[in-house]
């Protein structure tokens, strides 16, 4: 009986090594590995002040689109528009310790974490808007943006405001006389109190939300801010003379919390950075037909447009020699080269 019993194990035993040998040659291969679970994503946040259909919040969403797809989903982007996350102050305070990952914010607040970016800044620093995008999208620009990074931050691309215009409910201004005495609300920035003063009117700083019902009730005489927040804010009801003076083209910069960028590895890294110039390619674009449609809707509202002529414009930079000697002190060479770019 154990005789028997042995020899059928034994015929057991060459069948399935026959069965085994036979799905192996099927097959060509060894049973498949078990799968590895894929990654959870790294969900970020971008924090915008901007309305959703503003050029900077459009340019966001397509940043953290190109990112997601580039990851392949491995990092998600959440824009969060309207200053859902704070005013723009406090979002860079916020990126300082990882609270935040990502924004885009003015120069403005920006300077008081990098005080070179009072550079840019600078009233009639450039010619035109070609000539500043020579100066940042090259060298010069690459500076600035390293500029940030003792302060826990990574600047990634340049984002576009256009160009800054005097407006007021008094009268047109075709001269520097034009402005004086006026009251100008300005942002909370030394500098542009400064500015304003230089051209001889009184500077006036004021919340951005408490302008219209400033203007409309003679607090103030008149502000100063780019095509679209003239529109978008309705001031041009309540303000309608807009000259084209051009003072100051401040670009605003696209920003990574540096503890976010610790996280990344480098292919990341590059990923997040050839997303944020191309989406801020994307923008400048946006800017470009919001600045149109903006123009277009205050000249039917009533708005009166008037242009200084160059020997009047040169009045106005040269009443700006004051702020150069204080807010470009130890930055001549940076000045100078902006100045030079062709």
């Amino acid at each position: 009986m154990k005789k028997v019993l042995a020899g059928a194990l034994a015929v057991l035993a060459a069948g399935m090594f026959v069965t085994g040998c036979k799905e192996k040659a099927k097959d060509g291969a060894a049973p498949e590995a078990k799968k590895e679970a894929p990654a959870k994503a790294m969900v970020f946040r971008y924090a915008e002040n901007q309305p959703q259909d503003y050029p900077t919040t459009k340019a966001a969403y397509d940043f953290a689109k190109m990112v997601e797809e580039k990851t392949e989903g491995r990092i998600k982007i959440e824009v969060y528009y309207g200053g859902q996350l704070g005013d723009e102050k406090s979002v860079i305070e916020q990126l300082q310790f990882g609270a935040i990952d990502f924004t885009r914010v003015s120069l403005s607040p920006l300077a008081e974490f990098s005080k070179s970016l009072n550079v840019l800044q600078l009233p009639y620093l450039y010619k035109d808007a070609d000539q500043m995008w020579k100066v940042l999208d090259g060298e010069i620009g690459e500076q600035f943006l390293a500029s940030v990074k003792d302060s826990g931050l990574i600047g990634l691309s340049w984002f576009d405001a256009g160009a800054r215009n005097f407006y007021n409910s008094k009268k047109p201004v075709n001269t520097l006389e034009d402005l004086a005495g006026m009251k100008i609300r300005v942002q909370e920035s030394q500098q542009m109190m400064d500015m304003v003063q230089a051209l001889g009117a009184n500077p006036t700083p004021m919340a951005y939300g408490e302008v219209y019902s400033s203007l409309q009730t003679g607090v103030i005489d008149g502000a100063e801010n780019n095509w679209p927040s003239y529109e978008s804010t309705s001031h041009y009801e309540v303000s309608k003379y807009y000259v084209l003076d051009e003072h100051t083209r401040v670009p605003e910069m696209q920003l990574i919390s540096g503890q976010t960028w610790a996280k990344l590895s480098d292919a990341d890294k590059q990923i997040i950075k050839d997303a944020a110039i191309a989406s801020a390619k994307n923008e400048r674009e946006y800017w470009a037909q919001r600045e149109k449609d903006s123009e277009a809707k205050v000249t039917a509202g009533g708005a009166v447009i008037t242009t200084l002529t160059p020997e009047e414009k040169q009045k106005f930079q040269d009443a700006m020699a004051p702020l150069y000697q204080k807010y470009g002190a130890g930055f001549e060479d940076t000045i100078a080269r902006i100045q030079a770019t062709k």
